[in-house]
């Protein structure tokens, strides 16, 4: 095989093809190549545009390359490479060639509709992943939630404190913080579906560790590898969104993604206090084993996969591998436009091959690797718009994530609740996560029907500002109105509000970072992750302590009051946000783009 050279040129141009011969026309053309025919004669003519180029004109020239006009053996002819995009138009095949050294009919072209842009998939396969994206996020939520109902049990078997027994949800988050850095760039490479199926298989053996270890220590491995597990699902998930929708239209899948990260949360104490109290804490996770094998059976067969540049490596592979069958029976050449600068314009027949500039500009995985774990922590030591959001939600994840201690110590001691009955307090943080979903869903589509949000990013937080001062609320009230002589239904409502507030925190950081930072944005998001994860498996440890020293209200002002504090971060945003972007070195090189 000769040697190939290496040619760069704009592949959006639309090529117009030449005839074919009879002995082609039984092979129909894959979806999107070019069926148009050229004039009679031998000279099609049509005008270009070299977008890389410094020049636009029209061009005249027949190439060395052009199979059609060179005595050379097709063989010896070079291969040409052009860049592939989802826009590329496919170049229709010469059929100047073969002459009598085929080997037969040309082969069946490929199929490609697999590897169409997932921005153009239909409404209701877009639905369907993110339906299967929102349930696995649950699941995985639910199995972090699911943990506290089983901890009498677990002190009592292997004889070691409230608080030791704790570690196993600050385990759990360890994993989910750490593991993302190093996986995404994995997902960057091979797909959001491989990473997944894997991640899925790891949280399953995981689940099914937890449900039969005999000792406490083995319990912390496994709660930390079904972290790692887990974690792929929660926050590759907004992946997912970006691959298949455009930001304007993103607003409604992300709050259900955000939604079924705390419906799962709320979810996972509420059923697992009642297989706690009528069976045993190993069977939360037995039943989680269950439904976690749907889940990895569902990934496998229905799961498609949605990063947009893995499949055009592979539609680009796809065509290259049907362009060395056809060669191999005969049939060289397809028509291209060409960029020669020589007046006039022309196709030239050439043998070619795709490639995407992605694949040449990744770093190796090692790299990438390096700076899914530095860049993070860059930003958010060196942006403070990174920094102050990053904490924001922090502390709200970790409000989130006290409620598994608090709920239970609250509604036990000052309400007489059995351990079920304690437990099924967290359906108000279900109800909480439904109305926050429906609500943002709603108020997205006022807004955009009298034109009142604003095409910066400080758009996405005006409904942020006003609705995330209900987790302070819920926090002041859950605290002054848990005292026995009050119904429990009314810090109850305090779940639900405070709940409501969290899910505006989170809807707003992840839509800010992603607006602002760009290209940037998984390395924003991954230290808000990292934070929002230590942080929320470090508060349930000092729960009881704190509200056995301060007092039910006492701890749950000091709690609402910090969570005051931090409300101020929108506000700030929405009159400064410019001007702090415009001195960001990171946001300010996305704005100059």
């Amino acid at each position: 095989m000769p040697d190939t050279k290496m040619e760069e040129q704009n592949s959006t141009l639309q090529p117009r093809g030449r005839g074919y011969k009879t002995n082609e026309d039984t092979a129909p053309l894959p979806p999107g190549i070019s069926t148009s025919q050229p004039p009679a004669d031998s000279t099609s003519l049509f005008t270009t545009q070299a977008v890389d180029s410094d020049y636009e004109q029209e061009v005249n020239y027949t190439s060395e390359k052009d199979i059609s006009k060179t005595t050379k053996d097709p063989q010896e002819i070079d291969i040409q490479w052009h860049y592939l995009t989802f826009s590329t138009p496919l170049p229709h095949p010469t059929t100047l060639y073969p002459s009598t050294s085929t080997q037969g009919p040309p082969p069946a072209p490929p199929d490609l509709v697999p590897y169409i842009s997932p921005f153009e998939w239909s409404t209701s396969r877009k639905n369907m992943i993110i339906c299967i994206s929102c349930v696995i996020t649950s699941l995985t939520a639910y199995s972090a939630g699911s943990y506290s109902p089983g901890i009498g049990q677990m002190t009592q078997e292997w004889g070691v404190s409230d608080v030791a027994a704790l570690v196993g949800i600050t385990m759990f988050t360890t994993g989910f913080a750490i593991a993302p850095m190093v996986l995404a760039p994995f997902s960057e490479i091979q797909g959001r579906r491989p990473v997944f199926i894997v991640s899925g298989l790891v949280f399953l053996i995981c689940q099914l560790g937890t449900a039969v270890t005999r000792s406490y220590a083995g319990m912390l491995v496994v709660r930390f590898l079904a972290g790692v597990g887990g974690s792929t699902f929660s926050t590759m998930v907004g992946g997912v969104v970006a691959d298949i929708y455009r930001s304007e239209d993103r607003n409604t899948p992300m709050a259900l993604f955000s939604g079924a990260a705390l419906f799962g949360t709320g979810w996972g104490p509420l059923v697992s206090g009642f297989v706690a109290q009528n069976l045993s804490w190993r069977w939360i996770y037995y039943i989680q084993v269950i439904t976690g094998s749907i889940m990895v059976a569902v990934i496998c067969v229905v799961f498609k996969e949605t990063r947009g540049s893995v499949l055009l490596s592979r539609k680009a592979r796809v065509l290259n591998k049907w362009y060395e069958e056809r060669e191999k029976v005969g049939y060289y050449g397809f028509d291209m436009p060409s960029l020669e600068k020589q007046g006039g314009n022309a196709v030239v027949s050439e043998r070619i091959r795709w490639k995407v500039k992605e694949d040449e500009e990744r770093s190796s995985l090692s790299q990438m690797i390096g700076i899914s774990l530095y860049r993070p922590f860059h930003l958010l030591f060196t942006e403070p718009v990174v920094f102050w959001f990053s904490l924001w939600v922090a502390f709200s994840w970790a409000v989130l994530y006290l409620t598994l201690a608090a709920i239970p110590l609250v509604f036990q001691r000052n309400h007489g609740f059995n351990l079920q009955e304690a437990n099924a307090v967290f359906a108000a943080m279900c109800v909480g996560a439904i109305l926050a979903t429906f609500l943002s869903i709603y108020q997205e589509k006022i807004a955009k029907r009298y034109g009142k949000l604003a095409s910066t990013p400080e758009g996405r937080l005006y409904f942020a500002c006003i609705e995330s001062a209900l987790m302070p609320i819920g926090l002041f009230m859950f605290g002054w109105t848990s005292a026995p002589t009050i119904h429990w239904i009314v810090p109850s409502i305090a779940v639900t509000l405070a709940t409501m507030g969290i899910f505006a925190i989170y809807l707003a950081v992840f839509n800010y970072l992603a607006d602002t930072y760009h290209r940037y944005a998984s390395s924003a998001l991954a230290a808000q992750s990292f934070c929002r994860n230590i942080l929320g498996g470090i508060f349930p440890l000092v729960t009881v302590q704190m509200y056995n020293k301060l007092s039910f209200g006492g701890a749950s002002s000091l709690l609402g009051g910090i969570g005051t504090l931090l409300t101020c971060v929108p506000w700030i945003l929405v009159f400064y946000g410019p001007k702090i972007r415009a001195r960001s070195k990171f946001a300010s090189e996305i704005m100059d783009i």
